[in-house]
């Protein structure tokens, strides 16, 4: 049977890192960093049985940094175009090589994330991390390229603004601005600001990431970052073929040959030869940063390349748009994209109290056709942690969500790490605002040190309510990745509960999963105080459909483990007796 995905998306620099000073703006050696050693056997044994089959080790390729490693032959990074003092994950500066902040010997930083792929493996874990084909650092220095492999930008004619095989896009004639400081922000906060490093230079200045064609980025630009160059003209002309249309229903291996002797820009071919390198080096597969700005076409060819490579590969893309998601699946060749848009956002919602269930069916019934592709998450890193004030306020006011997004479809389901500890991201950490664990500084993550507990990995600081939390965590993804139903089948049934069940309002949410071996019932209540007590109706359709004969059937609960209810089957309808505690949620299995 194929079984739910679980991913464990984990900000490398942070997980083991056991120092509590969090002082804004905190050098290495004032607040710490976690390293590749820290997810020790111990530690990734603990991942696998909260019930994870892979584990995206975010922030591990060579980015920008302000820390000075210049002892082992990497040059400085200018704090101009740096965001923190660590730096951001997403302004990768070496793509051949791993972040020396990761390594107990930064000059042997590639075999020991080496080492790390191979204990991930050994525990029964798939390896995944980012590649960012968007946008590099404005200062990428390649030191570990393999033979015949040039720099980004080192064949540029700078002399124009576009070029087919140009990696970069230039203002020509004008040198780099930094952009004007807002809101009171100065580079590193103004705290031990490197001042050995003169003035950053960068002629001519080329296109930030995000798309801005100024030499002087605004502050709100991805002003650390440059745009990388498809063979896409400043006025949207594409120098390569398309695809033909009827590629949407043909298989990679059509789209390999189709691009085979084809000939295309410079850029595609650099991040192929990425690619490839890191699955010669064991890696199972790819998070995919901001997608939607690189051209369909791209992704064609590359994740063709890829799958010809390694069939298994795990291929997740970050997209928004809605427009895109089935041109990026169909035509792209992409396993899985983010469901932000619709199912985040709905969740998100509700469980701020504003949002009404009655709109998840309406989303599911738009994705049908992709359910599967539509990966599901409550947080991650660039989303607000839950229990911060500004979403859920206490962590266990996202129970319910976390199972209608972890059971509601076959979809792949991610949690963030320190998600099942209840992490609400209080730190000002330097560059940004609390409400998410940075990205950009060195920092503590207070809850999930708890669960570190000196690197025992026992949870043995974490309060009562924290362990139960996780507790919470464990059972329910436990449950989903063994479920042959949550492989199966989906009908809502809140619709008909609204219709026919009296005390059955906007926040409950109900809808039945199956399988030829299994038969499940989840219900939910959304509500933080309310108890709701209702006799929930199953549909005669649906009785049909599990060829129920008129009698009692008993439920398991399997959050809990327990026989908890019974399924009344009479003149063709079923029904059950519900009593939903506040943000009680049940996952009741068909026992006879």
């Amino acid at each position: 049977m194929n079984k739910k995905i679980v991913i464990y998306q984990v900000f490398t620099r942070l997980f083991g890192n056991t120092n509590t000073t969090n002082k804004p703006w905190g050098t290495i050696e004032e607040n710490g960093v976690g390293k590749f050693n820290d997810f020790t056997s111990k530690a990734l044994q603990e991942i696998k049985e909260l019930g994870v089959t892979h584990i995206w080790y975010t922030g591990v390729l060579h980015h920008a940094t302000v820390t000075d490693y210049t002892k082992y032959g990497i040059s400085n990074d200018h704090p101009d175009v740096v965001k923190g003092r660590a730096g951001s994950p997403y302004a990768v500066r070496d793509y051949f090589q791993v972040d020396p902040d990761l390594a107990e010997d930064p000059s042997k930083r590639m075999e020991e994330f080496e080492q790390l792929i191979d204990r991930t493996h050994k525990a029964g874990l798939k390896v995944l991390i980012d590649i960012i084909p968007n946008h590099v650092a404005r200062k990428y220095e390649g030191l570990n390229n393999p033979e015949g492999i040039s720099d980004f930008g080192a064949a540029d004619d700078t002399g124009v603004v576009y070029q087919k095989d140009n990696n970069f896009y230039y203002v020509v004639g004008e040198g780099f601005k930094v952009p004007e400081w807002r809101e009171g922000y100065t580079p590193l906060g103004g705290i031990n600001v490197p001042d050995d490093r003169g003035e950053y230079v960068e002629f001519p200045a080329k296109w930030t990431g995000n798309g801005s064609r100024r030499a002087q980025p605004d502050f709100f630009d991805w002003y650390e970052t440059v745009k990388i160059n498809y063979g896409v003209s400043p006025e949207g002309v594409k120098d390569f073929d398309e695809l033909p249309d009827d590629y949407a229903q043909k298989g990679y291996e059509d789209h390999f040959y189709f691009w085979k002797e084809k000939e295309i820009p410079d850029s595609w071919n650099k991040f192929r030869d990425i690619a490839s390198f890191w699955l010669d080096k064991g890696v199972d597969g790819f998070r995919y940063d901001m997608a939607e700005m690189v051209p369909v076409e791209f992704w064609s060819f590359i994740n063709s390349s890829i799958k010809i490579k390694n069939p298994e590969a795990f291929l997740l893309a970050e997209v928004y748009n809605p427009d895109l998601y089935r041109p990026f699946i169909f035509l792209g060749k992409m396993d899985y994209l983010y469901d932000k848009v619709a199912f985040y956002d709905s969740l998100k919602h509700i469980v701020k109290g504003y949002g009404w269930t009655d709109h998840i069916p309406k989303v599911q019934e738009e994705m049908a056709d992709i359910e599967h592709q539509m990966l599901h998450f409550l947080e991650n890193h660039d989303e607000q942690r839950l229990p911060c004030d500004d979403f859920a306020r206490f962590a266990e006011n996202g129970k319910p969500a976390m199972v209608v997004s972890a059971t509601i479809s076959t979809s792949p389901t991610m949690i963030y790490f320190a998600q099942e500890v209840g992490e609400p991201a209080l730190e000002k950490a330097g560059f940004g605002s609390p409400t998410r664990s940075s990205i950009f500084d060195y920092i503590g993550v207070p809850h999930h040190q708890r669960w570190l507990n000196d690197k025992k990995f026992d949870g043995g600081q974490l309060s009562e309510n924290e362990r139960t939390l996780r507790s919470f965590y464990k059972s329910l993804l436990n449950f989903t990745v063994n479920s042959s139903a949550l492989m199966g089948n989906y009908k809502e049934i809140h619709y008909y509960n609204r219709e026919h069940t009296q005390n059955y309002n906007h926040r409950v949410f109900s809808y039945v999963r199956w399988s030829d071996e299994e038969k499940l019932i989840v219900v939910s209540n959304f509500d933080i105080s309310e108890v709701h007590e209702f006799e929930l109706k199953i549909p005669e359709e649906v009785i049909l459909e599990w060829e129920l004969q008129q009698g009692n059937y008993k439920l398991i609960d399997q959050l809990n483990n327990k026989l908890s209810h019974e399924l009344l089957v009479e003149e063709g309808k079923g029904k059950i007796q519900i009593t939903l505690q506040a943000l009680e949620s049940f996952i009741l299995q068909l026992t006879n």
